[in-house]
Order: C-alpha cells, then sequence, then structure tokens
C-alpha cells in the first residue's frame, strides 16, 4: 500500500478549474496573482500530500510571483499539477523544476490571451448582444452572457487538461512558431472586427455650415401646394423619396462634405489618435476625460 500511487481525478481537476476562475481575487502589485494561483492549487495539494508541513511547502513555493493572462493560467495549471504529481509519487522535481514551468509559460501565453479574447471574442460577442438589445430584444445581453461564458469556461478547462496530459512536455510545444501564428491570426481578427465597430459605434458629426443655397421652384418639396390627405402625403413621401429636399434652402454642412470624401474619416482619426496616445503610455482615464471635455466645449463653440 505504501508504493500506491496518488492520482488526481477529475474531480479533483475540476476543482482546481473552478477555483482558478478567480485567480484575479487577490491580485497585488507585489507577486501579483500568486494568491489566486496557490488558492486554485490548494484540492490538488491536499490531495496529494498528506502532512501539514508538505501542505504548507507546496503552498509556499505557489505563494512565489506568477502573473499571465487569466484564462491562459489553465495550460501552466495543467502542466503544474502533473508536475505535483509526479513529485508527490516520489519523482526528483524540485521547487526550481516547477517555478521554472510557470515562469517559462507564463510570458509566451500572456501575449495570446489578449487579442483572442479581448480583441476578437468579446468584441464579436458583444456586437452581437448589442445589435439585439438595440432592436429591444431581451436576449442580447443574455446571449453574450452565455455564449461569452461557455466559450471561456470551455476553453480554460480543455486547455488545463491538456497541459495536465502533456505534462512538462507541453513547453516544447510552446518554443516553436505555432503560439506566433496564433497570435497573428488572432491579431489580425481582432483588428478587422475593431474596425467594424468603429463605423458603426464612434459617431462624430461637424456642424458647422459650408454653404446655403436657395432653391428655384420644383427643386424642393412646395409644402404650401400638397394638400393635407392621404394622396397629398403619399406625394410628399414620394417625392421625398425621390431626392427633393424638405426646405426651399440647400444647406451643407462640414460633415455632409467628410462623408462625401470618406464617411467615417473622423471617427477613424479619432480612433488612431486614441491608439497613439495609448502607445505614448497617456493613461485611458485622462484619455477618456480628454474625449469628454472637448466634445462639451465643441458642442458649445457649435463645432459638433
Amino acid at each position: 500500500m505504501a508504493d500506491e500511487k496518488i492520482h488526481l481525478t477529475k474531480r479533483d481537476r475540476l476543482a482546481v478549474a473552478w477555483r482558478s476562475t478567480f485567480i484575479q481575487g487577490s491580485w497585488n502589485y507585489e507577486r501579483m496573482q500568486n494568491g489566486g494561483w496557490a488558492y486554485s492549487l490548494i484540492p490538488a495539494i491536499k490531495k496529494l500530500y498528506k502532512t501539514k508541513e508538505d501542505r504548507t511547502a507546496a503552498l509556499k513555493r505557489h505563494l512565489e510571483f506568477f502573473n499571465t493572462h487569466p484564462y491562459l493560467a489553465s495550460p501552466i495549471i495543467g502542466v503544474t499539477l502533473a508536475l505535483e504529481e509526479d513529485r508527490a509519487n516520489g519523482a526528483k522535481v524540485d521547487d526550481v523544476a516547477i517555478q521554472g514551468v510557470k515562469v517559462g509559460m507564463m510570458g509566451p501565453l500572456a501575449g495570446v490571451g489578449d487579442p483572442v479574447f479581448w480583441y476578437t471574442v468579446r468584441p464579436i460577442l458583444g456586437a452581437l448582444g448589442a445589435s439585439l438589445a438595440l432592436n429591444g430584444n431581451i436576449l442580447g445581453p443574455i446571449l453574450f452572457f452565455v455564449l461569452w461564458n461557455v466559450i471561456r469556461w470551455g476553453f480554460m478547462w480543455y486547455t488545463q487538461e491538456f497541459g495536465y496530459r502533456a505534462g512538462s512536455k507541453i513547453t516544447d510545444d510552446l518554443s516553436g512558431g505555432l503560439l506566433q501564428d496564433v497570435t497573428k491570426g488572432a491579431s489580425i481578427m481582432g483588428m478587422f472586427v475593431l474596425a467594424a465597430l468603429i463605423q458603426r459605434w464612434v459617431s462624430i458629426k461637424f456642424t458647422p455650415i459650408v454653404s446655403s443655397i436657395k432653391l428655384s421652384k420644383g427643386a424642393y418639396i412646395e409644402w404650401n401646394k400638397i394638400p393635407l390627405t392621404h394622396k397629398g402625403l403619399q406625394d410628399a413621401f414620394t417625392q421625398y423619396a425621390s431626392g427633393l429636399p424638405l426646405s426651399s434652402t440647400k444647406v451643407t454642412t462640414l460633415q455632409n462634405n467628410l462623408d462625401a470624401l470618406i464617411p467615417g474619416l473622423a471617427a477613424l482619426l479619432l480612433t488612431f489618435l486614441c491608439m497613439w496616445l495609448l502607445k505614448k503610455k497617456v493613461s485611458p482615464i485622462i484619455i477618456i476625460l480628454g474625449i469628454f471635455v472637448f466634445g462639451v466645449v465643441a458642442h458649445l463653440l457649435n463645432i459638433l
């Protein structure tokens, strides 16, 4: 019985996966996600180590610095579970080896999570849910919530299991170009989705009048000649649909000229400006406040 190996069951691994959803719960500026990381591994540590001293030592080595994308921590957790299991069964796996695998994986994986989840999956699901919500459909926020959590949880569980089965060999897979290809493809897809959302959600309208032209008779809808009957209103709508303006004066604003040149140009330039400021390490809060103040002042000056 003394030589019987200890194995983490699926139930044990599920308990760890569930706890890993709270990995950001005790984030701190000194060791970042270390508290949530150690909390996630407690069910496995209790199963693998029987004495208080061994459990204390395991928790201490997992309270070292750790930080990566919260969802991409799952494959690292899987590998760590495999290493801890080997160690508990007598394999020569020391603290340096376990910490080395964690540090070696958390850097490359951290760069994958943002383009895949924040720049691709969430904007797509958010746009889908928002489109339904704008039409008064209650399924919009519900669909976003359900799909997001199904994808998130499914990814975390699958990658944790993949890491657990692969063990320390998973680090060999990360040394090739596959990770870079996935990151590049996800970044391209994310930028494509964000570009489509700019046209839909960012709205800037310049109100200064460029020209005001008096139209000749017949070039606009003459309301004084249209009877207020069903037939008269039908004729008015038909004339409007054919392109006749509603008044005798054609007013052209700066926004009309910009739309004729490149629709959505101002929104695109504003987005590029925000990206440039973020690249220059300007705080997002400062950018938001700056846009707010500029919008209010520009509206008071009849610019926007």
